[in-house]
């Protein structure tokens, strides 16, 4: 990354809450169908590593990169015992790796937060074999939406847009992907789109509560404030929204992705 991006998230608990849950079934579905038990896959921005690992059961070998030194120790924990995954710290604009080196280059969640993502994309293409795939999937922003109309998150949803776009990201990744990878020079490329939906109780009060924790002490609480985007008692308002959203029996919410298959 350069000196400008910042990953908006951090690496507090209370992310790494929502990182931990993501599974190849609830996250990468789209990519599923063209996994092959002989594939080698790499994983960009795996985190703590559960897609990794969940990935590692359904091809030959996984390599799983990130910048953060201190999340990769615990996605080696998590693949203990788990034959033929790796991980290493490395930047997605320059992948460690020679040229045509993997049958599937998968990132989720990834794209949104770099300056440049059509770099990005040239560098997972460039790592690919011909004929494989880079395939990627980013939430949208712009496309998350909620029941009951809690000004608060409102609240929420513009302060995160304003620190992510400070930070040199795109918030509404999503409906960007198709375009960036036919400017990434990719010709084939399958475009489509899928939801998380927090709407049973169980649910909905582990996405609430995850948020009521998430806007007071991630690095997104840490540079609102510093940036002087808001105040103290602007974030324990929107952890109260998100409190009464949890607590609310009718409470809903989806979060649209967009994705892509490329072939490289």
């Amino acid at each position: 990354m350069t000196d400008q991006e910042k990953y908006t998230h951090g690496h507090h608990d209370s992310v790494l809450r929502s990182h931990r849950w993501r599974t190849v079934e609830n996250s990468a579905a789209y990519l599923a169908p063209h996994l092959g038990p002989g594939d080698f896959l790499l994983d960009v921005g795996c985190g703590p590593g559960s897609i990794t690992v969940d990935l590692a059961s359904r091809v030959a070998k996984v390599v799983g990169v990130d910048l953060v030194e201190e999340v990769l120790e615990e996605a080696r924990r998590r693949a203990e015992g788990v034959a033929d995954v790796s991980f290493h710290a490395a930047d997605v604009y320059e992948l460690p790796f020679e040229d045509d080196t993997f049958d599937v280059v998968h990132a989720h969640q990834t794209l949104q937060h770099v300056a440049d993502p059509v770099r990005a994309l040239r560098e997972m293409r460039r790592v690919c074999r011909p004929g494989g795939i880079v395939a990627a999937r980013d939430s949208d922003y712009g496309g998350k939406v909620w029941y009951p109309a809690l000004p608060e998150l409102a609240e929420w949803l513009a302060l995160y847009d304003r620190c992510a776009r400070a930070n040199g990201g795109e918030p509404n990744a999503g409906r960007h992907l198709l375009a960036w990878a036919h400017e990434a020079g990719f010709e084939d490329v399958r475009p489509s789109a899928s939801n998380w939906c927090h709407a049973t109780e169980e649910e909905r009060r582990w996405w609430g509560e995850m948020w009521r924790d998430r806007i007071l002490d991630s690095k997104m609480a840490e540079q609102a404030l510093s940036s002087g985007y808001a105040v103290r008692e602007d974030l324990e308002r929107i952890s109260r929204g998100w409190q009464a959203f949890a607590d609310h029996p009718d409470g809903w919410f989806a979060l649209l992705h967009g994705e892509i298959l490329c072939k490289a």
